[in-house]
């Protein structure tokens, strides 16, 4: 199966291929089943700590299984197409693990769609985005993308996030952080909208604001030197991603009991649980993005960047408002202060970034330093 250039399964800047691709082609189709297997092994269960490692290298293998899959999947259906499936593959299967946890987390639970949607914002557009901006300016110097489509993007995502996040924090109706039934209902419709304009835009009406913008010595609307994928083999890639994105979810499910044990023991902040499992769904897109920019094509790292957090705000605050209705317990939404003013530090500094449309390494440094402030404070507030 041919693949794009610098998917990490073989094949080479020219597309040529040997030993290494058949290789890499089966242990991404079967370690996702692996992962699912274990997965199905350890549901419901107490792991021991033996366990917990084979779940953890399973984990690792399918976020690397999913990124290959999704680069085929990409490659075949070109950009921007191939960013949103990857966004929207990782968000379905996130909502469905905020909603299982704050299923059976009770009243303890409420804060916790809060805090994994700010974690998946602050990642993806401090994280994702500063390490693709500096991977890309330390081998071009420059980094350039069309600043219409990243900057639309970017003021869709400042929206949703002040709507759903910032809003209920000044609210008065309900006492707290929280919004009323109406409110709720207001701001998850208003979300899905927005969603549903910015998909629409950047897929249909202003595709080219979002295709990757290359030299001279590259075909602007391909994604690498190697052929495309067959159908019969997109169709598979596509089929492993989703099950390598339920292994990538689901395992992490597993994990967290450890997870929230040593934070417990540690006493750091609950908030640190939706911090470390938020940084673990997104890993397959941060693999992605960051592959995406070796290959100088900066605007798929934002597209995958900006639209994961579009995708994370739009899908996930409208399922919750409906989970609510059978969820226990109130919903905690807005921020705190330390937390609004990273939102408001992240938002300022992503425009002064987007607005030019070529960023070097200060850019670059700049978000990767925010988004480490992001984790110190998670640990330390």
């Amino acid at each position: 199966m041919s693949t794009p250039t610098g998917t990490g399964t073989g094949t080479d800047d020219q597309g040529r291929t040997g030993g290494g691709p058949r290789l890499a082609r089966q242990w991404t189709t079967w370690v996702p089943v692996v992962a699912v297997l274990v997965l199905a092994a350890g549901w419901g269960r107490d792991l021991p700590g033996w366990a917990v490692a084979v779940v953890g290298a399973c984990l690792i293998g399918s976020v690397l299984s999913a990124v290959h899959h999704a680069e085929v999947v990409a490659h075949r259906v070109g950009e921007p197409f191939g960013s949103l499936v990857l966004a929207v593959a990782v968000t379905v299967i996130e909502v469905g693990l905020i909603v299982m946890l704050m299923a059976g987390g009770g009243a303890s639970a409420s804060s916790y769609a809060r805090d994994t949607v700010f974690a998946a914002v602050m990642i993806t557009c401090n994280g994702i985005v500063g390490l693709s901006l500096l991977v890309a300016a330390v081998r071009r110097r420059v980094a350039v993308f069309n600043a219409e489509g990243s900057g639309g993007a970017l003021a869709t995502v400042i929206t949703l996030a002040s709507m759903t996040l910032v809003l209920p924090s000044f609210t008065t109706s309900n006492p707290g952080p929280e919004f009323t039934g109406a409110q709720l209902v207001f701001a998850a419709v208003a979300s899905l909208c927005l969603y549903g304009i910015f998909v629409a835009v950047q897929t249909v009406r202003h595709r080219e604001y979002f295709l990757p913008v290359t030299s001279g010595a590259d075909d602007a609307g391909g994604d690498g030197h190697a052929p495309p994928p067959t159908a019969r083999e997109t169709w598979w890639s596509l089929a492993l991603l989703v099950v390598a994105l339920v292994a990538v979810v689901g395992n992490a499910k597993l994990v967290s009991p450890t997870i929230e044990s040593g934070v417990e023991s540690a006493g750091l902040p609950k908030a640190v649980v939706g911090v470390v499992i938020a940084l673990m769904v997104l890993l397959p897109e941060t693999l992605a993005a960051v592959r995406a920019a070796r290959r100088d094509r900066v605007q798929t790292s934002l597209n995958l960047a900006y639209g994961s957090a579009i995708a994370s705000i739009g899908l996930t605050i409208p399922a919750i408002a409906l989970a609510s209705i059978w969820l226990s317990g109130p919903l905690i939404l807005g921020l705190g202060p330390l937390h609004l003013a990273l939102l408001a530090l992240t938002a300022a500094v992503s425009a002064l970034t987007v607005v030019p449309g070529r960023a070097t390494l200060l850019q670059g440094g700049v978000h990767v330093v925010l988004f480490a402030a992001f984790v110190f404070t998670s640990f330390s507030p």
